[in-house]
Formats: structure tokens, C-alpha cells, sequence
């Protein structure tokens, strides 16, 4: 069957009329269709400031999608708002050979709110195309034009849209029509790519072609870190009718701070006395903080916005107060103004989020940067963050949402980069303690303690709120190696203070252990068997980073049926390298009636070149096979 369409392809082709269009996949060259799910045929953006307050941006995209997993980066939407106008918005769709199948235009699109459920954010919408392809490959040619009096946030450039992406043509042109208000560009990760620039009058080019899909390895940077790309920041502009003249960050959070931040954080009386009256004989600013931080996690919810979305400028605290309700600004600006309150400074804060680590750019001071807000708050020479969307985390904790990298923190000084809290390598740490009897016929019984602290509790305190029966779907899928598993009885202890998660699990489950004549066979890591190699590549392209290391402690006391005896212990293990260290050991209890294994896994944060690669897949390779190392039980002479 896979022999079926080239042939069927090759076919059609033979006898359908040449085609004019050029958007027929069989222009296209087989090195740009090789690793890809969709080919970028043309990205064409030209930006056009015509004075601080008025701007233009005209998108011409052509996507060939090859296949399913292709159709989201056809990207056809837009958003808009007040500050934003839609001036035309078009789809053409085309077939295999370039003829035209269908056109969307505007009064087609579907045009809907940004945001469901929060009327503060009435004036945030998208307008999206509705289609479902019923063939493989197609083209989508996607045009559109905006204005704004918003001149502040000029788009960025990729020249690849992702992973597992070609492109045939990229272009991006500004165009600007005083000196001042020329945008400086930054150039990232261009080296490796055919890409020509023209900077000529009062016009910069930008032209890049025939660039190959790129593929993702397994422990690869981010692609926003290798993908070659344009930062583009205005000095001069204009934003919500504040005009700005800006240098570094220190200019931009000023800005911020005297214009969109201002009179922003204005409450209620009768709210301001209901945060005193919390904190009400507290002196200690950080035992303020924590008090308001779970007053708010209490008594208001997320509405998620993005900050592109929804405007740079936060929506006021007194509106907050009001509905109870705010994006990721609204209540950021919420409790920063109640905190306020109660004379706890805070410090507005912008972020780029997501598991991945992305830092602001030293060099480069532009509104571009950051998709979210949280809150610093000045403590004896630190800051502590919070996330004031988050209705579970304990004060204090960020978790692997905005982690470690630096943002942008707003003061009335001026702005400042600083780095959100790290959670380095042994401070991810979980300790498993579990107590387990084996019976003749290779079943075990046991009682399972967990103790995790910082990302890995993150990872795992959510199971408090869970219903019973997805944690029991938890523990079948995170002891995938037990077969016939049934938990009996689990608690959870979560220590918000102290920020430690404990689980206390009884189980039990039929063999588990392989019988085999007068012998059992049986792998002691029971309760943290980490089998996981990294996949093999014969010519790796990409260096390997480990973003977030940690370090897994394990005991186990196992008590031997009776009438059994240890015929074989697993050798200890003991290695150390660069990446991290493991050990290993089982030894057999003064009685002789049980064996206690221990066994320790601690894996480095790190960035090392590709050619390290090998090494660490070797390392994870022999930690897993350690992990599945077997001791031999022999039945007792009579």
C-alpha cells in the first residue's frame, strides 16, 4: 500500500493538462518535502510605519500541507481589537496541482471572542478559517492587512515556522517613513541559511529561500533557541496613545510604569480594609504577602489572555475587584495593588512562559518579549515570585512554568532583567521508601512512601485533587512495570509551608516476580524502574541540553518468602561522570529473612555539544539496565 499514491500520483499527473499555477507540488524540490510535514511555499510580511501612531501590516503565506500533522501551521488567523483594525482578510484553497478549490473571504471567517467567559475582554477577537482538508497534499494562500496606531510591537521574523517545516520563500520588508522612526533589527541564528539584506532609503529587506525542514532530537534545544529568526524593537513609537522613546530596559519599564501601569492599581476602600484586616498584627512583609497571595488565590479566578492578545496594559484593579475574575495583568495588577495596601512593595513582572527556558534578551529592549506576568516581591536583598493565575501553588513556588530564566521586572526606577527562581538539581529530589513482602507464587504486597520537592513536586502534587479513580489510572500508568497492579489504599500529605508532597500508597499485585522450577526471578527497583534511553542517532545535528536536572533516592526492604533463600544479589554499581551519578547496591539482612536495596539516580542541568551526546545515551543506557538488574531466590533444602 505505501507504493499506492506515488504510483497513482505519477498517473494523474501523466494525463491531467499542464498546469499555469505555481502552487503545484510538482514545482516543488524533494529536499524541502524530505522531513516535512508542510512546505512554507511564501511568507511574505511587509510592515509599514507611517508615523509614531500609525502602522501597517500586510502577510501573504503559502502553505503546502503534506499531511495531517501539517494543517496547523497553515496559520490562518488573526486577531484584533480596538487598537487593531482588519482592513482584508482572504484564503484561497488549492489542490494537489494547483488548482483552485475553494475562496474564504472575510464575511466566511469565523469571528468569535479571544476570550470565553470574561466581558473585560470583550474587544479581543479572532478571526479564523474553517476548513477540513478531504485530501492530502493541498495549499492554503492566506492574505491579510491590519492597521494600528500601536507602533511599538513591530512583529518578529522566522524564517522557519518549526519543526518539521520547509520553506520556499521567506521575505520580510519594513518600510518607515521618517528617520526616527528607522526599528533596530537583531539577526539570530541566520549563519546557516541562504539570506540576502538590503537596507536602502527608508526601506530594510530581508530575503531567505530553500531553507530545510528541520527535525527534533531527543533532549535538542527549544526551537526558539536554533531557529534563524529577526528581533525587531522601535525606539520611537506609540502605544495606547503613550508616546516612548526607549534605549534599554531601563527606558522600557519607566515607560511602563509612568503610563501603562499608572493608576492602574486604584481599590475600593472597603477593599483596602479587608487586606489590612487580614494581615492585621502581622509585621513581617513576607507573611503579608503569603496572606494576600491566598486571599487572591481564593476569591478570584483565571481568564487566560495572552498578553499579545489582550494588550499590554493590565485591566484595573478596581475592575478586578469588581468581577473577581483577570487574565495573567489583571490580577497580577490585583494583588500588586492590595499588597500595596498593605505596604508590602511588589513589582510588576513580564515573563516569557512555558516548560521550556526562555530569557529576555540582554541587549535587546523590545515589548515583543515575554507572553505572561507574575509579581516580584523585595525581600531582605531577593525577590520571591508569584504567580498570582495559579490557584494551587504554595507562596513562593513558580514551579516549571516560568522557572529559572530572566524577565523583566518593572519598578518605579525603571526596569530591570533579573532571573525567577532556579530549582537546580538536587533541590528536584524524590525519595521512595517502600516496605514489600514476596510471596512463593511471585506475588508482593507493600507499603510505598514518596517524598518530592520542588519540580518534581510540581509534578506530582495535583494528585490531591484528583478523583479516586485517576489516581488509581496514575499508579497503573507510573508502575507500568507491575503487572496486575491494585492499589488498596493511598493518602496525600501536601506540606504547602515547606513545599513537599507525600504519598502514601498500599498495594499489591500477582506476579510480579518469574518463577521458574525451583527458582524466582525478581527486579528489585520495583518502585522506580527508569528504563528511559535516549534515542540513538547515527549523524546528530543538535547539541544536547538537559534543562532541569534532579536526583531519585530509593530504598526498598524486601521480605523473602518462606522456605526461599538468596541464590544471587544484583553486583553494585557505582558510577560518576559529568552528566551525573548513579548508585546501586542489595545486600542481604542479618536474619538472612530480607534484602535491603538502595539505589540513587542524580542527572546534571547542563548544555554540551552534540558530540557529548553519545555519552549521556550511554550513561542513561547503563543506568537502565542497572535499574533492571535481578536478583535469584532458590528454594530451601529441606
Amino acid at each position: 500500500m505505501r507504493f499506492l499514491f506515488p504510483i497513482c500520483f505519477l498517473f494523474l499527473c501523466h494525463f491531467l493538462p499542464a498546469q499555469d499555477s505555481t502552487y503545484t507540488i510538482l514545482s516543488l524540490d524533494k529536499a524541502l518535502t524530505e522531513n516535512a510535514n508542510a512546505v512554507v511555499r511564501l511568507d511574505d510580511m511587509v510592515v509599514e510605519l507611517f508615523s509614531k501612531r500609525e502602522m501597517s501590516i500586510k502577510l501573504t503565506r503559502v502553505v503546502t500541507v503534506l499531511n495531517k500533522l501539517g494543517n496547523k501551521h497553515t496559520h490562518t488567523s488573526i486577531g484584533y481589537n480596538n487598537s487593531i483594525k482588519v482592513k482584508h482578510v482572504q484564503a484561497v484553497i488549492y489542490d494537489a496541482f494547483g488548482n483552485e478549490m475553494d475562496k474564504i473571504k472575510r464575511k466566511d471567517f469565523r469571528d468569535v471572542s479571544a476570550v470565553s467567559g470574561g466581558t473585560l475582554y470583550s474587544d479581543s477577537r479572532v478571526l479564523y478559517m474553517e476548513y477540513t482538508p478531504v485530501q492530502y497534499p493541498y495549499t492554503v494562500e492566506f492574505t491579510y492587512e491590519v492597521s494600528t496606531q500601536n507602533t511599538g510591537n513591530i512583529p518578529s521574523w522566522y524564517f522557519l515556522d518549526g519543526f518539521l517545516v520547509s520553506t520556499e520563500e521567506s521575505k520580510y520588508t519594513i518600510v518607515y517613513n521618517a528617520p526616527g522612526l528607522k526599528p533596530i533589527i537583531k539577526e539570530k541564528n541566520i549563519s546557516g541559511i541562504d539570506v540576502s539584506k538590503t537596507d536602502v532609503g527608508n526601506k530594510i529587506s530581508y530575503k531567505a529561500s530553500h531553507i530545510e525542514a528541520i527535525r527534533k532530537e531527543n533532549l535538542s534545544p527549544s526551537f526558539g533557541k536554533i531557529a534563524p529568526k529577526l528581533l525587531v524593537r522601535a525606539i520611537n513609537f506609540n502605544h495606547e496613545g503613550y508616546d516612548a522613546s526607549v534605549q534599554n530596559w531601563k527606558d522600557v519599564g519607566l515607560w511602563m510604569h509612568d503610563n501603562l501601569l499608572k493608576d492602574r492599581g486604584v481599590l475600593p476602600e472597603a477593599t483596602k480594609e479587608k487586606a489590612r484586616s487580614l494581615v492585621k498584627g502581622v509585621t513581617d512583609n513576607l507573611e503579608k504577602a503569603k496572606l494576600i497571595y491566598e486571599y487572591v488565590q481564593k476569591n478570584t479566578r483565571y481568564i487566560s489572555v495572552q498578553v499579545g492578545i489582550g494588550g499590554l496594559q493590565p485591566i484595573s484593579a478596581i475592575d478586578v475587584d469588581r468581577v473577581k475574575y483577570g487574565d495573567c495583568k489583571g490580577l497580577s495588577n490585583y494583588t500588586k495593588a492590595l499588597l500595596n495596601a498593605v505596604d508590602v512593595p511588589a513589582y510588576y513582572t513580564h515573563v516569557e512562559s512555558g516548560r521550556d527556558k526562555v530569557d529576555f534578551e540582554d541587549d535587546f529592549a523590545d515589548l515583543g518579549q515575554g507572553d505572561h506576568v507574575i509579581l516580584a516581591i523585595p525581600y531582605n536583598d531577593t525577590y520571591y515570585w508569584i504567580d498570582c493565575t495559579s490557584q494551587i501553588h504554595p507562596f513562593g513556588f513558580i514551579g516549571d512554568f516560568t522557572d529559572g530564566r530572566k524577565v523583566l521586572v518593572i519598578t518605579p526606577q525603571g526596569g530591570e532583567l533579573a532571573t525567577t527562581a532556579s530549582y537546580l538539581n538536587e533541590e528536584n529530589r524524590q525519595k521512595t521508601s517502600a516496605s514489600c513482602s514476596l510471596n512463593s507464587d511471585g506475588g508482593i504486597k507493600a507499603e510505598v512512601l514518596i517524598n518530592t520537592e520542588g519540580i518534581q513536586y510540581d509534578n506530582r502534587f495535583y494528585l490531591e485533587d484528583k478523583t479516586n479513580d485517576d489516581v488509581i489510572k496514575h499508579y497503573k500508568n507510573y508502575w507500568s512495570n507491575i503487572n496486575n497492579l491494585s492499589v488498596k489504599e493511598h493518602t496525600f500529605k501536601n506540606d504547602r509551608e515547606h513545599i513537599v508532597f507525600t504519598e502514601t500508597v498500599s498495594l499489591s499485585a500477582t506476579n510480579y516476580a518469574t518463577k521458574s522450577g525451583d527458582r524466582i526471578l525478581f527486579t528489585l527497583n520495583v518502585f522506580n524502574n527508569n528504563g528511559y534511553v535516549p534515542n540513538r542517532y547515527r549523524n546528530r545535528k543538535m547539541p544536547l541540553e538537559i534543562q532541569r536536572g534532579f536526583l531519585d533516592e530509593d530504598e526498598l526492604t524486601l521480605q523473602l518468602p518462606e522456605g526461599y533463600q538468596v541464590e544471587a544479589l544484583p553486583e553494585e554499581k557505582n558510577i560518576k561522570n559529568e552528566f551525573g551519578a548513579y548508585s546501586m547496591s542489595a545486600s542481604l539482612s542479618e536474619d538472612g529473612k530480607a534484602v535491603v536495596y538502595k539505589r540513587s539516580l542524580f542527572v546534571k542541568e547542563g548544555a554540551y555539544p552534540k558530540e557529548k551526546y553519545d555519552s549521556y545515551r550511554d550513561f542513561r543506557r547503563t543506568t537502565a539496565r542497572a535499574d533492571n538488574a535481578q536478583m535469584v531466590l532458590v528454594k530451601s533444602n529441606p
